[in-house]
């Protein structure tokens, strides 16, 4: 029989290992998000349904006739100064926006002292990765509305769902003389030679756009501030032996910003970061009252939400990837 210290010590251990199993199983998936990350993912949807819902609410918004061939309100009739397309904020922001996205993020990456040394040219590993996550997203962005070995993806599904040029129509007809008219395979070769695009489903690019380039920023910047005010990883990966633990275990032992004061991690190129993503979700909420359909903003946040899937979770889920990319703050 045995000693009643012999089994206090039995059921101390049972205990720990109860415990520490039930630590392993509760762990957070690494395919999910974390709260402050379900928060941040939750404001584009939110953004876009309240914005249609408010579009056909609104008296003035209904009072004035869309066009879903040019996707907007007539400038004449135009509900607000953002509804037309000749908005100050649309030509010079929107239409070029991936230059603002892509100046902020390099303004960020080569200046902030959580990078390497701001404003010297080295390249340390958290550049180096943050570059070639920078260059994952663009490539997307270029594959959805530039060019994907041929016309860009918005075009290749516009085309699958049944749309083309106007001007194929008129040239079967005989009414405009044409070579090979099914070339204008693209909605700019198409209006460039003074068509329209249209009949098919046209996925936003401008909510593409502005949630992709958006979420990078946040994405990037705001894992950095949060570390640097002392809050808890709460990101979890898979390991090469399939454990899942806390994001914390690879990140470096010493930061390159260690010490900084608060205002030193609030710098100028994370306030200029959360400026041009703020200016992004301004413009997004505009997109959602005056411009598209319900399903062309849906399937706009769709595709852009893939890509920030393969960036900032997929090196999560995959080791290998991990190396290659690393994560924001890591």
């Amino acid at each position: 029989m045995e000693s009643p210290s012999k089994i206090k010590r039995r059921s101390t251990r049972i205990i720990e290992a109860s415990s520490t199993t039930t630590k392993t199983t509760t762990r957070r998936s690494p395919f999910l998000p974390t709260p402050f990350e379900a928060i941040l993912l939750s404001i584009y949807p939110a953004t876009l349904l309240l914005g249609s819902i408010f579009s056909v609410l609104s008296p003035d918004v209904r009072a004035s006739e869309y066009n879903p061939v040019l996707q907007s309100h007539p400038p004449s009739t135009a509900p607000s100064y953002f509804a037309k397309k000749s908005n100050i904020f649309n030509q010079w922001f929107v239409k070029k926006g991936w230059a603002w996205i892509s100046a902020s993020y390099f303004f960020f990456l080569l200046t902030h002292p959580s990078t390497g040394p701001p404003g010297v040219f080295t390249l340390t590993p958290r550049r180096l990765r943050g570059f070639l996550r920078y260059v994952v997203v663009t490539t997307w962005w270029v594959f959805v509305t530039q060019w994907f070995f041929g016309p860009a993806i918005i075009d290749r599904g516009f085309i699958i769902t049944g749309g083309q040029c106007e001007l194929v129509d008129a040239a079967e007809k005989g009414k405009v003389d044409m070579d090979n008219t099914r070339q204008f395979v693209t909605g700019v070769a198409c209006k460039a030679v003074g068509g329209k695009w249209k009949g098919g489903h046209d996925i936003s690019g401008h909510v593409f756009l502005l949630v992709l380039g958006s979420m990078f920023l946040f994405q990037e910047v705001l894992h950095v501030v949060l570390r640097s005010s002392g809050m808890k990883e709460e990101r979890t990966i898979v390991m090469e032996d399939g454990a899942i633990k806390s994001a914390e275990v690879e990140a470096p032992p010493q930061n390159e910003a260690e010490g900084l004061t608060q205002d030193g991690w609030l710098s100028l190129s994370v306030k200029i970061v959360l400026g041009v993503a703020g200016l992004s979700l301004f413009m997004l909420t505009m997109t959602a009252i005056y411009f598209h359909t319900w399903f062309e903003k849906l399937t706009g946040l769709i595709v852009a939400f893939g890509g920030v899937f393969v960036v900032f979770w997929l090196p999560r889920l995959n080791p290998t990837v991990r190396m290659v990319l690393g994560m924001p703050g890591i």
